[in-house]
């Protein structure tokens, strides 16, 4: 035996550096690959610290696009109520309360009957009946009597500004 050692044990190749004489009895003489020397850089760490900034990025965007499906829905097929389905998904993400989801999700999926269309041709042809010009014709018959009128003088016959008033409803 070497002066100064206690014992002759045998350590495999490499670990050396890592076993000094002034080990604890009661540590394990074999360590794990994992365990780092003192002052050396653990890669196990810096590992799993990118894997994890890693998984929160993916379920983060899971999340999102998740969320933006009902908005997707509704923007795909045109559909009327798109805003509110929108504004719906906003307050559910800001508020977290998640009936807003599922009801702007519901409204995605349903298709809204469009009354506006029917409504003007009823106003437009109850104008017609009443003998009401539209609203851009209005503009020009007026433009026109006052054109007529113009030309013709001031003393012409008022039968171009007469056509331009609008008739009573009684």
């Amino acid at each position: 035996m070497l002066p100064g050692l206690r014992s002759a044990r045998r350590l495999p190749v490499g670990l050396e550096y890592y076993v000094s004489e002034s080990l604890h009895p009661s540590a394990p003489h074999h360590l794990p690959g994992f365990i780092t020397a003192p002052g050396d850089t653990d890669i196990l760490m810096v590992v799993v610290g990118i894997v994890l900034i890693g998984a929160v990025l993916m379920v983060g965007n899971l999340y999102l696009h998740l969320h933006t499906l009902p908005e997707r829905m509704a923007h795909k097929s045109q559909k009327l109520q798109f805003e509110i389905v929108a504004v719906l998904g906003l307050l559910a993400l800001f508020t977290h309360i998640h009936l807003f989801w599922v009801i702007g999700l519901l409204l995605a999926m349903i298709d809204l009957p469009d009354f506006g269309t029917p409504l003007r041709r009823i106003a437009g042809s109850v104008e017609k009946i009443a003998g009401v010009p539209p609203d851009g014709e209005e503009a020009k018959m007026a433009d026109q009597g006052t054109a007529a009128v113009t030309a013709e003088g001031p003393d012409a016959p008022k039968a171009a500004v007469a056509k331009s008033e609008v008739p009573s409803h009684a």
